[in-house]
């Protein structure tokens, strides 16, 4: 049997299971991100944030758009230098979609339209990829606070989505019978600052590849989460690792970032690139989660 679990440590750390199959679904267009806090509130139950909590960090609120200008203005990215990250991770997503590198990803849906009879036309691609971005565009784009670096261009784009991946130990390999796609080496998580959030992945990455005996010019390929532009432009900076290997189909910001599906969206992508381009085993994938934790394997 395989069970739906809502992480992978049961399988690889606690072995209370044999096999996993760890998923998300969000559909953002119909229910807004952070509904779960505004809908509590509305109905007078209060926030998922205590009034202490904020206290002990100096701040009224706690958000990852902050937390992403205050990385940008940290590591002096310039508008200039976010916009053309932006740009160029626009160009990847093309170029793998146009190569057919999301082909063996994607389970093709029959498009439907309410009350309308089932198109023939199948949803095989992501439909949030603007193919006639350009830079001059991007560049135009206004900021989204007085002062600020960041745009509608160099954040992740609201988006649908759906995925899943399979997780099994040796007994569950043993049982299914099937060839396994990858192995998990490491796997770590981790707590970081709430207030500028998002700069997780770079303590995340030196704790793994120390945990593993590793460097970071070991790993093949990298994926991580583009909730904003500055993210990922921090974290090659700190690291020092080759941003030709990074996120090198395209990341959230081109591709859309379905927030409780991003996980297994990029752990598929990655499994899948790395099959591609006849790399070794190794590689490393980086998502936040809500509670401000850094998840990576």
């Amino acid at each position: 049997d395989c069970l739906l679990s809502r992480g992978l440590g049961d399988v690889y750390k606690r072995q209370t299971m044999n096999c996993v199959i760890a998923a998300g679904v969000e559909s953002m267009s119909r229910i807004p991100m952070g509904a779960p806090h505004t809908v509590a509130e509305q109905a007078g139950l209060g926030d998922y944030v205590s009034p202490q909590i904020q206290h002990n960090f100096g701040v009224s609120s706690f958000s990852q758009f902050l937390g992403a200008e205050m990385i940008a203005e940290k590591y002096d990215f310039s508008k200039d230098t976010l916009d053309r990250y932006a740009f160029a991770t626009t160009q990847k997503a093309i170029t793998a979609i146009n190569a057919g590198h999301f082909d063996n990803e994607i389970l093709p849906l029959q498009e439907r339209i309410k009350d309308m009879p089932p198109s023939d036309q199948l949803h095989a691609i992501d439909e949030g990829v603007r193919f006639n971005a350009s830079l001059e565009a991007i560049n135009g784009l206004k900021v989204l606070q007085d002062g600020g670096r960041l745009t509608a261009g160099t954040a992740s784009q609201i988006c649908d989505g759906a995925s899943g991946v399979m997780v099994v130990n040796a007994a569950g390999l043993k049982a299914l019978g099937v060839e396994p796609l990858a192995r998990i080496h490491h796997m770590s998580v981790i707590g970081h600052d709430p207030v500028i959030m998002l700069e997780a992945p770079i303590p995340a990455t030196e704790r793994a590849l120390k945990m593993a005996g590793m460097g970071i010019d070991d790993i093949d390929l990298f994926e991580v989460n583009e909730a904003f532009a500055s993210v990922p432009l921090a974290w090659l900076q700190a690291t020092h690792a080759d941003p030709e290997r990074l996120n090198i189909s395209g990341g959230a910001i081109a591709l859309g970032h379905p927030l409780g599906a991003s996980g297994t969206k990029l752990m598929t992508t990655l499994v899948h690139s790395l099959q591609r381009t006849n790399k070794r085993y190794l590689s490393l994938i980086h998502i936040s989660e809500p509670t401000r934790q850094e998840a990576i394997s």
